[in-house]
């Protein structure tokens, strides 16, 4: 998915926040490979990626970085049980068959699951629906509706809902912003869903 620099590095920083140094991480999806670099950098994880797109692969390799080609909702099932400390799913949970799967599997690899996606219960979403009539281009969906990847979008409301019928733990949840840095939902009051541009959840196995 397309984003802006500026909606990519916040993105980044605030996973990175939530990731304890050191960690064993997969990161599904993990595109041209900046996250894995970031984290490998700043947090010295032990970080492997997987990527559907050979030459997201191929730029991964480039950097150094241990990335295999896949496809989250073939390949995540081959992977052994509580492998990771983390596994990471950025921007990516829309564009799968089966996120329910695909959520399911992220808490089977490893402790903890750290989710990022599009709201589109967005204000800016909303008011395009409602005065244009068509579907939305906004910062954080910025691809027409003919050429997206997305297949499955959802609402903050939705996806913890979601976690709700899994059992899943949030830990943490934090709104995020083409522009400005994450802020953590909890100290938004009660319009997180009509404000926030994109969410972020750190999520465990219910105990």
């Amino acid at each position: 998915m397309t984003r802006s620099a500026a909606a990519i590095r916040e993105d980044f920083r605030a996973i990175a926040n939530m990731v304890a140094d050191g960690s064993k991480v997969l990161d599904v999806g993990c595109g041209t490979g900046e996250l894995l670099q970031l984290l490998r950098d700043e947090k010295c994880v032990d970080g492997r990626g997987l990527e559907i797109s050979s030459d997201g692969v191929s730029a991964c390799l480039a950097k150094g970085l241990a990335v295999i080609q896949g496809d989250a909702d073939r390949d995540l099932a081959d992977y052994p049980p509580l492998r990771f400390d983390y596994a990471i799913l950025s921007q990516t949970l829309q564009a799968t068959h089966a996120p329910k799967e695909v959520l399911t599997h992220l808490l089977r690899l490893a402790e903890r699951a750290i989710v990022s996606f599009p709201n589109v219960a967005h204000w800016r979403v909303r008011g395009s629906l409602m005065w244009s009539g068509r579907m939305p281009e906004t910062r954080a969906l910025p691809v027409a509706w003919y050429e997206t990847p997305n297949i499955h979008l959802c609402t903050l409301r939705d996806f913890t809902d979601l976690c709700a019928e899994l059992g899943v733990e949030i830990e943490a949840s934090a709104a995020l912003y083409a522009d400005r840095p994450a802020r953590p939902m909890d100290a938004m009051g009660p319009f997180e869903n009509l404000r926030a541009e994109a969410a972020l959840f750190l999520l465990r196995k219910g105990r």
